[in-house]
């Protein structure tokens, strides 16, 4: 297939009664927005009937990329795989669970000759309070650490340019991935827009990003993350400082 223009990737586990609309969604929403593009969908080892609906959807429209994990590795490990299967000029991801309305990446793509990144943020939030006050503590710790000034960090509505996706690494495993690549990227000097979208209630399946494990990671994988790029800068500052003169 050629190289389309849109990327459209989705991580799934056990969504079995979202994967139906969600693909449909996609699919009226890349068609309507009249540019080439692809729908990649991963299972990350789902324990229900989604990896059977995503092949029967995917042998009726080619449109329909899928890639199987043979067991769950995580949100991260499955956006990773999303990511690298991606093939598209921009590169646009959400969740499976149908909390968002996919057609408001039409703003979002309004904004991407501008902006190297354009994020969502959920105005207003439509989870429960204790995944508030999660947000609220993890945003300003992310926030005191490195200055991001991302006002939803976690919102699973990103459009990305392929330039940021190839010059950033991605190391994170688990819900860390989208601190993550927005720190990278602002390190890196690549430009973030911020608009907002509309959220839903979680109507089917059952939310793990509040976890104990899943929290854990993440906060290990945030002072991973902020220990390298401390030691980065430094040996940056080293390079920068004029040679010694030699003594005589």
């Amino acid at each position: 297939m050629p190289t389309p223009e849109l990327s459209l990737v989705f991580p799934v586990f056990d969504e079995q009664d979202n994967i139906g609309p969600l693909l449909e969604s996609a699919l009226a929403l890349g068609r309507r927005l009249g540019r080439s593009f692809e729908i990649v969908v991963v299972d990350d080892g789902s324990r229900d009937e989604s990896a059977k609906r995503i092949a029967a959807a995917r042998a009726l429209h080619p449109e329909i990329r899928a890639v199987q994990h043979p067991a769950n590795r995580g949100y991260g490990a499955a956006l990773r795989s999303g990511l690298r299967e991606a093939r598209g000029a921009l590169v646009f991801f959400s969740d499976a669970d149908l909390q968002f309305d996919l057609d408001e990446l039409e703003p979002l793509l309004a904004h991407a000759g501008g902006f190297d990144i354009v994020a969502g943020y959920r105005a207003p939030r439509r989870d429960p309070w204790g995944r508030h006050v999660l947000a609220w503590g993890w945003g300003g710790l992310v926030n005191a650490l490195f200055g991001l000034g991302v006002r939803d960090i976690d919102c699973a509505f990103k459009l990305f340019r392929r330039e940021v996706l190839d010059a950033i690494p991605i190391a994170s495993l688990g819900a860390f991935i989208n601190t993550e690549m927005l720190v990278r990227a602002r390190a890196a000097g690549f430009h973030i827009h911020q608009l907002p979208v509309t959220h839903r209630p979680r109507r089917a399946g059952r939310p793990t990003g509040a976890s104990p494990r899943v929290i854990g990671r993440a906060l290990l994988e945030l002072a991973k993350l902020y220990r390298g790029l401390r030691a980065a800068r430094g040996d940056a500052d080293r390079r920068a400082l004029p040679a010694r003169p030699s003594a005589q």
